[in-house]
């Protein structure tokens, strides 16, 4: 005679299954048609073992970011112009406390949506206008990875030339970049 629990398992089972068999499952997306559609590289690497493939996330070449160093900064400081924008992505408490001079601040962590915003939106969010989407971006934050994450998100949102400093604020410190302090002393 069989147990009651195998008898409640069976039933489970058999009605798993005969649901399973009516419904047709989505058909998912092969990876290489995803690698595709996403732009993804996909090198194969010969293995001891056989065929072994390998995935890389990162950006094709033509969306990459350009990199910019402290000399890069630095120049952008001395000698100013229209067409790029230099965009502090930390929190307003650290932007306040030290920043390069001439960045704004458009903080990523706690408002990520800010560069997707319609630009009335923006403007009424940060007291000044969003930037057109042909204007280099170029952003910064403590230690690089706030920035690359604006960055990724500021080409989603469309714009078109994006820069990274990816030594930001601790680089441009320990080089001897001279900040701009807009909040109380310490």
């Amino acid at each position: 005679m069989a147990s009651r629990r195998a008898i409640q398992t069976l039933t489970l089972r058999s009605s798993y299954s005969l649901l399973r068999s009516q419904c047709t499952a989505p058909r998912r997306a092969t990876p290489s048609i995803v690698a595709a559609r996403n732009g993804f590289a996909r090198p194969s690497v010969a293995t001891a073992a056989g065929q072994q493939q390998r995935w890389h996330s990162g950006f094709p070449s033509d969306k990459r970011s350009k990199m910019y160093e402290f000399e890069d900064i630095k120049q952008l400081i001395e000698n100013p112009n229209e067409n790029t924008l230099l965009v502090d992505v930390r929190e307003p408490s650290e932007f306040d406390a030290n920043s390069i001079p001439t960045a704004l601040n458009i903080p990523i962590a706690s408002q990520p949506d800010s560069l997707l915003l319609p630009a009335e939106e923006f403007e009424d969010r940060y007291g000044f206008a969003k930037p057109p989407l042909d204007k280099e971006i170029v952003f910064f934050c403590k230690a690089g990875v706030r920035s690359s994450a604006a960055a990724q998100i500021a080409k989603q949102g469309g714009y078109l030339n994006v820069g990274e400093y990816r030594g930001s604020w601790l680089d441009w410190e320990k080089r001897g970049g001279v900040g701009t302090r807009t909040g109380p002393p310490e």
